[in-house]
């Protein structure tokens, strides 16, 4: 493991990305099942689902459109977790360096007689 501090973030993507990839192989083969879809076709439709896009075509089957359903509401919110799960420490940095910049600005600014 690297002590870099690059050890935990890596670690945190490889299990975001495992989730993601995941999400779409189930995707994937259930439609190859399900639509009788090629598992190319699988795929591309899969991953319009799991990226809020959308099926490009609806599913013909009952079994389909019912899976696409529960898919499109798991795969996006697994795809968004994985996303944040990644990049969620970044923010929160981000948010606390701002915070202090502006109590900072607040401060000076209440020294100098501006308060509200």
């Amino acid at each position: 493991m690297r002590d870099d501090g690059y050890g935990k973030l890596l670690k945190r993507a490889k299990r975001a990305i495992a989730l993601v990839l995941a999400v779409l192989a189930i995707g994937t083969l259930s439609f190859h099942y399900i639509e009788n879809y090629s598992l190319t076709y699988s795929l591309f439709y899969a991953s319009m689902l799991a990226t809020g896009e959308g099926p490009p075509t609806p599913p013909v089957t009952q079994a389909g459109q019912l899976f696409a359903s529960i898919y499109a509401f798991v795969s996006v919110g697994s795809t968004v977790t994985a996303l944040l799960f990644i990049f969620g420490p970044f923010f929160g940095k981000f948010l606390k360096t701002e915070e202090a910049a502006i109590e900072r600005d607040v401060k000076k600014l209440e020294g100098k007689g501006h308060s509200r």
